[in-house]
């Protein structure tokens, strides 16, 4: 055998052995690559969220609700929350008179799911920064210009958080984003303004209670009046009944009744004013 009929020999090997030791190979290739077209061709989406499709650029409108799903592997799935979300935001806000109020504010919002792929197509998945959080700033300054300060120590915080609510409402649902609440956690004035509110509210506090108890005083001197009157003629009409010939009738009928009793007196008939009997002794 020359030179040539070895290299020919050798390559004739090598061809075998590659045939022979390809076939593992290229089947646990094959494998990796189907468990990998397997998991991409699933998708399991959490509670509380909906799964937004996105094929290269092209986002269907139809989502993906919670639970398993099998997908077409090419698919992109964009996990969007739908569960309500807690967004707080302090700012310094006007008055009516111009003061500058610290207020803190709680917004209760929640992405709607009929909305979500168009939300992920118009705005994105930041959505919250984008739409949510200026339009609250906006709407907190409108609303806050119209009343004065003290009205944000009072139950008028309740109208004011209401009045943010309704003119958020729409702003929000137009973009797919459902309000749910409005409320005014805490509004910081400077202390001498502070001071100068709680001293009024005081104040005013303290009228009312005064008109409370002059009411009060006032409906009792009308009770005394009435129980007065009532025995004035309580009176009156005894007083018309006690004739002289009844007063002598109940001395006599009254005479009777001692002349009966077992203890030792002195009846002296006849001899009192009027002609009724005197008593005398007795125990």
């Amino acid at each position: 055998m020359d030179h040539y009929d070895e290299i020919d020999e050798l390559k004739k090997k090598g061809k075998e052995f590659m045939t022979s030791q390809g076939k593992p190979v290229l089947y646990g290739v094959g494998l990796f690559l189907l468990v990998l077209l397997l998991l991409k061709a699933t998708v399991t989406i959490p509670a509380g969220f909906v799964g937004v499709k996105d094929f290269f650029g092209n986002v269907y409108d139809k989502t993906l609700p919670a639970g398993f799903h099998l997908v077409n592997p090419l698919l992109a799935i964009h996990k969007m929350d739908v569960r309500t979300q807690e967004l707080s935001e302090e700012t310094n806000v006007p008055s009516k008179e111009g003061l500058t109020v610290s207020l803190d504010v709680t917004l209760l919002s929640s992405l709607d799911p009929a909305k979500a792929a168009d939300v992920y197509k118009t705005i994105g998945p930041n959505y919250r920064s984008i739409v949510i959080v200026p339009q609250l700033r906006s709407v907190v300054r409108g609303v806050t210009a119209s009343y004065e300060a003290k009205a944000l120590y009072t139950s008028e915080r309740e109208v004011i958080a209401n009045e943010m609510f309704d003119q958020l409402k729409p702003l929000l649902d137009t973009r797919g984003i459902r309000v749910e609440k409005v409320l005014l956690r805490s509004a910081t004035l400077p202390a001498i303004l502070a001071t100068a509110i709680e001293k009024k509210l005081e104040a005013e506090q303290q009228a009312e209670q005064m008109k409370f108890v002059l009411q009060r005083e006032s409906q009792e001197a009308e009770r005394k009046r009435v129980e007065a009157k009532g025995v004035a003629d309580f009176q009156r009409i005894v007083a018309a009944g006690l004739t002289p010939s009844y007063l002598t009738w109940k001395g006599i009928e009254t005479t009777g009744q001692l002349a009966k009793s077992e203890n030792a007196k002195v009846v002296v008939i006849g001899s009192g004013k009027d002609g009724l009997p005197i008593i005398l002794g007795g125990n």
